[in-house]
């Protein structure tokens, strides 16, 4: 617990890849691989270390999890799924509906299309321009 809130360990989100890739397989090749617990690591402390609201974190760790590949597969699934548990677990409401159509939402997070405010208002809200 950092400033009364929970943050994700390293080991449990590398459970969420374990799980994610088990539920959602998207290609024949996905396979769990943990390619960097440092960069894993990072992300959480650059969560923790943010000034805002759980929404705005939770958009960093989903942000820097998808950018950092930390794993051979799965990594904005996995980024997704910590985002999500991140905010339920600090009694926050996710507001992203669970549809595969916003695969390439996660995309253009990975590419820096999107500001940590955005990813943010679309975590609490629903929605993304």
């Amino acid at each position: 617990m950092h400033n009364g809130l929970g943050y994700p360990e390293v080991e449990e989100v590398i459970e969420l890849n374990i799980l994610v890739l088990g539920l959602i397989r998207v290609k024949k090749k996905d396979s769990h691989k943990i390619l960097s617990t440092a960069k894993i690591a990072s992300v959480i402390d650059e969560c923790r270390s943010i000034e805002g609201s759980i929404y705005l974190k939770a958009a960093v760790l989903m942000r820097g999890l998808s950018r950092a590949h930390a794993f051979a597969s799965g990594n904005r699934r996995t980024a997704f799924l910590a985002g999500k548990y991140f905010v339920v677990k600090n009694g926050g409401r996710f507001s992203i509906p669970d549809d595969p159509n916003y695969a390439v939402i996660l995309r253009r997070i990975r590419e820096g299309r999107y500001s940590d405010h955005e990813i943010a208002e679309w975590i609490s809200n629903g929605t993304i321009d």
